[in-house]
């Protein structure tokens, strides 16, 4: 969310800003938010001037009072009477515009970082690096759900008599392949530096509004009925909201932390090759990264976090790229984003399995996350996420990449730095 200061001082820029994330129809947005702050200030004048008078009429009250002169005391106390019935009012409108303001603001889109490329979608997303050579086999790669059924570590079926569809049961080794995946990510991130957390599962309205736009909550989360609370979508909504209302002293920063949670997401409308099996459901699991720092570092912090998913990805035998999100793209409080794609063989494309996001001081703004400078000021930090890694996706690019087929019988090997957490074993053999 963006300062109403800086809305109002600069107006052509904010409007431009939206042009350029192609939507064009929160424009009024602009004109509309900016005459009801000039209504809400005028408003709050008001209101002031007339607490000051009450406060000075009820001294002079008083006064009059001592010296027994009630008739002219009397005369004041109807004045007084008069203003509070104004001010009760000039009191609700206030509330009602703050509220409108309020709700407008988290509407407008961030301000984009300059380098950000123009563009209306995802088919328009620039391709950063490639690191690694694309994986090419003399063989077919079975899908995914194939691959794993193989090993008798999938049961779609199963899952789907207990809670529908969007579930699944992992077992055997595909299950403790998953878990390794996770605790890889972990240590890893811990060896960067990161202090390892698992947060609150559930988290309050005021932290989802605070994280995201009503457009991705509606999307995505799942309410408890009755109570004041969502599953989480992405650690990263507990994490961030972790710093809710808090003022952090500047030494203490840059804050790194690396979250595991489980993920609960609607994913509406899915569809397709990317859309079947296990690539969007209902509930999968997530390594991520944290970062709350100075604004003049977090640029710097954006470049490390997706660079750690390269080298993480890498280290583990799968291709990746970098693709940074166009203008059209970004979600409303991001500046700058970049996804991380991993080779599929299978396929023959890249596709998603991390997302960096560096959002400025929006989120901070909107849960009141601030620094305490040494001279005594203080002021919004910024705030930034990454994906670690999520199986089940990460899992899907894992297995296609380190797939291997003897001629009768499938395997899957198992890279050197994930080998510890696999008990020791260099491959997993099929059933």
């Amino acid at each position: 969310m963006l300062d109403m200061k800086f809305v109002r001082e600069n107006p052509a820029l904010v409007k431009e800003n939206i042009r350029k994330k192609f939507k064009d129809a929160k424009l009024p947005l602009v004109d509309e938010v900016i005459a009801l702050d000039s209504r809400k200030r005028e408003v709050n004048t008001r209101a002031n001037e007339l607490r000051a008078n009450r406060n000075k009429v009820s001294k002079e009250i008083g006064m009059l009072m001592g010296k027994g002169l009630r008739d002219e005391a009397e005369e004041k106390k109807k004045l007084v009477a008069e203003q509070a019935a104004e001010l009760a009012a000039l009191e609700a409108e206030e509330a009602d515009l703050a509220a409108r303001v309020t709700e407008i603001m988290m509407k407008i889109p961030n301000i984009i970082d300059e380098s950000v490329p123009l563009g209306k979608n995802d088919e328009e997303n620039v391709e950063v690096e490639q690191f690694g050579e694309q994986t090419k086999v003399d063989f077919e790669i079975p899908y995914h759900t194939d691959i794993m059924a193989k090993f008798n570590g999938i049961d779609k079926a199963a899952a789907g008599r207990v809670a529908g569809e969007g579930f699944y049961y992992l077992m055997g080794d595909i299950a403790r392949l998953h878990s390794a995946v996770l605790s890889y990510a972990r240590d890893f991130m811990i060896d960067k530096g990161f202090t390892y957390c698992i947060p609150p599962f559930m988290i309050r309205s005021n932290v989802v509004t605070g994280v995201m736009s009503f457009e991705e909550m509606d999307a995505m989360m799942y309410k408890i009925e009755g109570e004041d609370l969502y599953l989480i979508g992405t650690s990263e909504h507990s994490m961030i909201g972790k710093f809710i209302d808090t003022i952090t002293d500047e030494a203490q920063l840059p804050l790194t932390l690396t979250s595991y949670s489980p993920c609960f997401r609607k994913e509406k409308g899915a569809h397709g090759i990317e859309e079947r099996g296990i690539y969007r459901i209902h509930q999968f699991e997530k390594q991520e990264m944290i970062v709350i720092c100075k604004p003049e570092e977090s640029m710097e912090w954006f470049h490390k976090m997706w660079s750690y998913s390269v080298e993480l990805f890498r280290s583990l035998d799968i291709p990746v790229r970098t693709l940074e999100c166009c203008s059209g793209d970004l979600a409303d409080l991001k500046v700058k984003s970049y996804d991380v794609e991993a080779w599929s063989p299978k396929q023959g494309k890249y596709f998603e399995v991390c997302s960096c996001s560096n959002l400025g001081d929006a989120q901070a703004r909107r849960l009141g996350i601030r620094v305490k400078a040494a001279d005594g000021s203080k002021y919004l930090a910024h705030t930034l996420n990454n994906t670690g890694v999520a199986p089940p996706r990460m899992l899907i690019a894992f297995m296609e990449n380190n797939l291997r087929f003897d001629g009768e019988k499938y395997s899957i090997a198992i890279p050197k730095a994930l080998q510890p957490y696999m008990g020791g074993k260099t491959v997993i053999e099929e059933k």
